[in-house]
């Protein structure tokens, strides 16, 4: 019997991270199967027409809406498909690409293509915060302030985004809050504050190096504050997953997670800044969205 062709979108955001997307719709043609899928694709042409094209493939009983650009793009898309049917894919194009590096997915445009051809659906947590999905990290404090800093360089990419941290780490003072993890409740001052549903930030920088997707739990790192002299350390063991080993970060975990700040201020979530109130709510939807991954992908991501 034949097999039945899958429905897919894919979604091209033309000015996410540093490269041109000209190429993408013909790499697409050359290295998806026609025979498994029947592809269609679209530009985004503005920030939220990502997610309105992506709600409208959900009406129209797309198997797969492939996000071609960069967190803030995977964003927009996951979140129209939380507790679908539809299937999420990613062709990461972007500046950190945290979620598809989590996921195993290649970092080239065509191998990461092929996991339409090969690739397997799986259902996977999701988070909210106030509300609002995110699928990688969400944080306050200093990472939130580069965050901010960042999106209003004029050029992106990796070398740009170190600068901005090196710059903000002398202007940023840490702030006092109150957190409480499932009915515990404690106060801290902090440097950062993430929460985190995957591992890593992006570039391979492990916020949370023991966070996984599918244990219905939130990962939350506290950085406390720590002198200059410490920072190439903690940049190491960012760098090397071993953030849990340093004295200045805790890393609890919980289902939901309330934090109570000084007052509105800027977080970040998948890398994009916005303004919030000073109380925050972060809660786990366990396996609340399916996105296609590789075939190899361990059983504990």
């Amino acid at each position: 019997m034949e097999e039945k062709r899958r429905h897919i979108l894919a979604i091209i955001n033309p000015v996410s991270g540093t490269g041109s997307k000209d190429k993408i719709p013909r790499l697409i043609e050359t290295v998806v199967n026609p025979d498994l899928n029947d592809v269609s694709i679209i530009m985004s042409e503005y920030q939220g027409h990502a997610y309105e094209l992506t709600q409208q493939a959900v009406k129209d009983n797309f198997d797969i809406v492939v996000a071609i650009g960069g967190d803030g793009t995977v964003n927009e898309v996951g979140h129209a498909l939380c507790n679908t049917d539809t299937a999420l894919a990613i062709v990461p194009c972007g500046s950190g690409n945290g979620l598809a590096r989590h996921l195993r997915l290649s970092m080239n445009a065509s191998r990461s293509l092929q996991v339409l051809n090969n690739g397997v659906v799986g259902s996977f947590d999701y988070c909210t915060l106030n509300g609002r999905p995110f699928f990688c990290t969400c944080g306050m404090g200093f990472d939130a302030a580069v965050s901010y800093k960042f999106s209003n360089e004029g050029t992106r990419g990796f070398i740009t985004y170190i600068k901005t941290t090196i710059t903000e780490f002398f202007k940023y003072k840490p702030q006092e809050y109150v957190i409480d993890i499932d009915g515990q409740q404690m106060k801290e001052k902090a440097f950062v504050i993430a929460c985190c549903n995957a591992a890593q930030y992006g570039n391979n920088a492990y916020i949370a190096p023991r966070a996984t997707m599918q244990d219905g739990l939130i990962d939350v790192t506290v950085m406390h504050p720590f002198n200059l002299a410490h920072s190439p350390l903690i940049g190491a063991r960012l760098f090397l997953k071993q953030l849990s080993r340093d004295n200045h970060v805790s890393i609890y975990r919980g289902k939901r997670i309330t934090i109570e700040r000084e007052g509105e201020d800027i977080i970040h979530m998948d890398g994009d800044p916005m303004m919030m109130p000073s109380k925050l709510v972060i809660e786990n939807v366990n396996k609340g969205i399916k996105i296609l991954v590789p075939p190899t992908l361990p059983n504990d991501v």
